[in-house]
Parts: C-alpha cells; structure tokens; sequence
C-alpha cells in the first residue's frame, strides 16, 4: 500500500507541474499592474468515441424456418460388368433369369452416392446438381420429417450441372427464392445440406466474390463464398441471411478432396431459368451465334483504336452462320449486345448461352475505328 501511496504522489505532481508553470508565467506579466485573477472555466475533454459496436447474425429462424425444404438425396446405379448383359428395370427378361439363372452373378456391390436438393414448390419439384444423379439407375428424397420417396428425373443441364427433380407429394415446405444479383461480397450466407451423409447440417460464411469463373468450360459466373462445402453437400441451398435462397452449391476448390475455404455456388437465377425449361421440355436450349472469340488485350485495344481493353474479339466466323448473315467479320470487336456491355468473351457466352433460339440481338461493333450496330438472329446450339 505504501508504495501504491508513493507512485500516487509521483504521479500527481507530474500531472500538476505544467499547470505550476501556466500559473508562475501569469503572475510574472501582472507584478506591474496588479489585477485581481478571475479564475476561468474549461472546458471538460470530450469522452472518446466508443467503438463501434458489430453484431454478427443469428441464423436460428433462417434454419428453423428453411431447413425443412431441404432434402437429403441418395443415389444407386446397379454395377456394370464387363461382357455381363445389363437388363433395364422392368425388364420382361429379368424373371426369366431369375427363374432360370443365365445372368451370371458379379458379386459387386451397388454404386451408390450421396447428395443434397431443396423444394422450391408445394407440389414436390427438387432442385439439385446434375452430377447428383448423372448415371443413376435410382434417386431418393428423403426430408427432415423421415419421410422418403422415390423421385422421377425431370431433366439436366451438364452445362450448367442443374437438374431438376420429382416427387410425389402435396403440400411440402419450399423455399423461398432471393436475387443474387443484391448479393455483395462480404455478406454474411448460409448453407444447409448433408456433407458426408450428415443430414441437415448448418455452415456459415461470407460471399467472397461474385461472377468468378472457371477453367472447366463453363460459363456460368459463380458465386464464391468461404462457407464450408464439403462432398454430400453438392445440390444444397445457399441462403442470404433474409431466408432467401441466392445460389445451389456446386463446386469447391481443393488440393485434399475436402474443404479449403473456397465454394462455389450457382446463381439461383440460372437454376430457376434451367429448371423451367426442363419441366416444359425436358432438356435446354441455348442461343448459337457462330463466331470464334478471343479476349482483347491492352494492345490489342489500342491497336483498334480503343481507349480501354472492353469487348471480345471475333478471329473467326462460321460461314453461313447466325453472325455471318448479320455481316459481323473477323476482327469485328463486339462491345454490347441488346445494350448489356460486354466487357470479355464469357460475358458475351453467357448472354448468347442464356438466350433462345430465334431471339432477334442488336449488336454493337467496333470495326475500322467506328462504332456501328447490326441485327442478329441467333440459332440454335446443337
């Protein structure tokens, strides 16, 4: 305590000198003309500024009111032998060599896998990847309420790995369907799903970027978020923290096969858009244009007379194709179609890609120094 008492002291004698100084200073200038000293207030020191406070979000109502549109999806395709016949299900023959043998037994086991979906309507549409159920013989859905049921496959898009499922039932849960496009990286999201066959389970994280694309040909513009996305976790939800669902997770970036911190997720407008046209038709179709592309370089732009490196351009074009009839040539650089700007060759991939067949386009050019617009009527991509 003693010693507490001498730092005190020490303490307060330092803190006073400065004002023992001030006031011996003020006294000197007066010794001539004594005035009486009219003690003057100061004003306090503002208090400082409290940091500012962040609150992270609560997903609980997200969960609770989401997670039971969330499905758990189970595949199995019967094994394939080599030079053993293979019978469809159903199969008039199937009883006959069941009665009679012939059909040799392989002794292998069933291929079968695991994966993710979620309802977006009452009456029983699923959407999930398309390589969930690429090559198999059966698909089931079951939900958080243990109820199980065989699912029919509508269609799928390998292009842009959706595809679109049906189950029978009435008045299921669904989700609700958000705009990825009011998605800013650094948002918080959420992501439900069953990795490794752990049904319903919850990971968080932030959108990391948007419109990312891969090396694997293609051109959808991922949404890319930190969110732990492991295997059994392809098809599932990605939630905005409104309950919404902005994205189907899809992809991750690894060098072990597990999570690294990098997901990758489809717009949920290009999955709602591909789901549309598999329930009508069952398959996709895709605007064709005809041209070969390349990307423009900075001097490339200024050798064209560009002031920045916007815009794809064309090296080649398919004789008599949907752009060779709108007198689009090579060395053409295309700046915008319909208005929308194309700033690099996949952006003009994802707007011909993601357009039907027959759609008129205006597209504007840059050729010889000069700017001019052409009409093209787009085909269809086989």
């Amino acid at each position: 305590m003693r010693t507490m008492q001498k730092k005190f002291r020490k303490h307060a004698v330092l803190l006073t000198f400065p004002f023992i100084l001030l006031a011996c200073s003020r006294s000197d200038e007066q010794r001539e003309s004594p005035q009486p000293q009219v003690p003057q207030a100061t004003a306090p020191e503002p208090a400082p500024a409290a940091a500012p406070s962040i609150s992270l979000p609560n997903f609980v109502s997200l969960v609770k009111q989401q997670g039971p549109a969330v499905v758990n999806i189970s595949v199995s395709r019967a094994p394939v032998a080599q030079g053993v016949p293979q019978l469809p299900p159903g199969h008039p023959l199937q009883e006959f060599f069941k009665r009679f043998g012939g059909m040799p037994d392989t002794g292998e086991a069933p291929i079968v896998g695991l994966g993710s979906g979620f309802i977006i309507s009452p009456d029983g549409y699923v959407l999930t990847n398309a390589h969930v159920i690429a090559n198999m013989d059966e698909v089931s859905v079951k939900l958080t309420n243990k109820k199980e049921y065989r699912a029919k496959v509508v269609g799928a898009d390998p292009y842009t790995d959706v595809a679109l499922l049906k189950i029978d039932g009435k008045d299921l849960p669904f989700v609700k369907i958000g705009d990825p496009q009011r998605v800013e990286p650094g948002e918080w999201v959420a992501a439900i799903g069953s990795p490794f066959g752990f049904e319903s389970s919850v990971t968080v994280g932030v959108v990391s970027a948007k419109g990312r694309l891969l090396p694997n040909g293609s051109y959808v513009p991922f949404i890319q978020t930190d969110v732990a996305v492991n295997p059994g976790n392809s098809g599932g939800p990605l939630f905005s923290t409104t309950g919404e669902v902005i994205g189907i997770n899809s992809q991750i970036y690894s060098q072990t096969g597990g999570y690294m911190g990098i997901a990758f997720a489809i717009p949920i407008n290009i999955a709602i858009d591909i789901s549309k046209q598999l329930r009508e038709s069952g398959k996709v179709t895709r605007g064709w244009i005809g041209i070969r592309v390349q990307e423009l370089t900075v001097d490339l732009a200024a050798a064209f007379g560009l002031k920045e490196p916007k815009g794809t351009l064309v090296s080649a074009v398919q004789q008599g194709g949907p752009a060779d009839k709108a007198g689009i040539q090579p060395g053409d650089v295309i700046l915008s179609l319909n208005g929308q700007e194309i700033r690099e060759s996949a952006d003009l991939a994802r707007f011909v890609g993601g357009s039907r067949p027959g759609a008129n386009v205006k597209a504007e050019i840059w050729r010889k120094g000069s700017a001019l617009t052409l009409d093209v009527t787009l085909g269809e991509l086989k």
